[in-house]
């Protein structure tokens, strides 16, 4: 079978859309086809199985029971895109075909590849992976089950930030589809807090696959609570129609400008937060690097217009998937969004807050999330205790490459009481 061919199948079987697209490619160099006639055995107890077996078409029948107890007994039928192996040393096992039964078999000594570094990397260790590589990366629990973790020195508050629920909730998303279909848009809902404290679970609802177009809803839970969901489209590539109205803002290059940290603020930091901390397994240091147009220095008092204008990029150089670059183009595009609402409303005495409420994006054209991107944001609006902004992000050609929206709850919130002397 050519490789191209081992690979359009292989993309669709469950258990592999989780592992790094540079892992099911080589996969797909390495399986042997094996086909089988009705009633003929695959493999049974005592026989080599040779590998792991995943059905591109027909059927099988396996039979299993347990050394312990030969009464207890269970028969499965599967078929494409199901997997199987040899058992385990403490069951018996006949696997039998159907019908016309043809696999791609992956022989053992290339299982490792079965066990990637991690979901965006075969082989890269800990220390030479981008920040935010390391805040997206999940632990898959099962093919639609995913859990995430608020890695120290990442962005947040008191609680889980904006950007990390959809970043990891997309990369749960993006390993349950075919590698070729990339995401396209999706729209977020924030129910309540999460908990920094406290593992993510974020469980995968595989809504609708046709050929060229996925779409899959993520439920994030914390203590049993659903605390943020979003729905996420995902399209093969194709050739089509191209046109782009919005321009790219005459702007100075990066390389002309002063990083600046104060708009970290955006994600509202408690103070003293690290940003130069080294990176450990439970740890990243700030993930992102900014540039911001505008070399004066506001403080969250100082009125201005509802628009705002940097350059940013990861940290550290990214691998070359394009679904793990879309996952951190989301991340990047909660920092500092539904607080330019307030600005027109900043003054002395006048303490502002926002919470976010939901979240939308569409992704227009491939890019690189480490190479840098320009954030033009505007809030044409704020009423009825709702702040609305939007956000353009141009690559340096000056291409759209992503657009967003958010709405948010916007308050003046009472000022501190002064504590009393008695």
């Amino acid at each position: 079978m050519h490789t191209e061919t081992a690979i359009e199948f292989l993309g669709d079987v469950a258990v592999l859309q989780r592992l790094p697209s540079s892992s099911i490619r080589r996969i797909a160099e390495h399986v042997i086809v094996k086909r089988y006639s009705p009633g003929e055995c695959v493999f049974q107890e005592g026989e080599p199985g040779g590998g792991i077996y995943f059905i591109s078409d027909g059927e099988v029948e396996v039979s299993r029971s347990f050394r312990a107890d030969s009464h207890d007994s269970q028969v499965f039928r599967w078929g494409k895109f199901d997997h199987f192996t040899q058992s385990e040393p403490d069951r018996q096992e006949v696997i039998i075909a159907l019908t016309k039964l043809t696999c791609l078999m992956l022989p053992h000594k290339y299982s490792p590849l079965m066990h990637p570094y991690s979901i965006w990397s075969a082989d890269a260790n800990f220390n030479t992976r981008a920040h935010v590589e390391k805040i997206l990366s999940l632990d898959p629990l099962d093919v639609n089950t995913f859990r995430g973790i608020t890695l120290k020195g990442a962005p947040k508050s008191a609680n889980v930030y904006g950007g990390q629920f959809m970043g990891q909730a997309l990369a749960a998303a993006s390993k349950t589809v075919h590698f070729h279909k990339i995401l396209h848009s999706f729209h977020a809902h924030f129910l309540l807090s999460g908990d920094v404290k406290f593992p993510i679970m974020y469980q995968v609802e595989r809504l609708s696959d046709v050929p060229n177009i996925s779409t899959r809803r993520v439920n994030a839970v914390q203590k049993e609570r659903a605390v943020f969901f979003l729905i996420a489209s995902f399209h093969r590539e194709e050739e089509g129609f191209d046109h782009q109205e919005p321009t790219m803002p005459s702007v100075s290059d990066p390389e002309t400008l002063l990083p600046e940290h104060g708009l970290e603020e955006g994600v509202k930091l408690p103070k003293n937060h690290p940003r130069t901390e080294a990176s450990t397994s439970t740890s990243v240091e700030w993930p992102t690097e900014i540039r911001p147009l505008d070399p004066k220095k506001y403080t969250r008092h100082t009125k201005r217009p509802p628009s705002i204008s940097y350059w940013l990029r990861a940290k550290g150089r990214l691998p070359a998937d394009p679904a793990l670059h879309r996952c951190v183009g989301a991340y990047f595009s909660d920092l500092l969004f539904i607080q330019i609402s307030l600005n027109p409303h900043r003054r002395e005495g006048i303490f502002p807050s926002s919470i976010s409420l939901d979240h939308s994006m569409w992704f227009h054209r491939d890019f690189r999330a480490d190479d840098w991107l320009l954030y033009v944001i505007d809030s044409p609006t704020a009423y009825n205790a709702r702040g609305f902004s939007r956000g353009q992000l141009f690559n340096r050609r000056g291409e759209l490459v992503m657009s967003a929206m958010q709405v948010g709850v916007v308050r003046k919130l009472k000022p501190p009481m002064a504590a009393s002397n008695l």
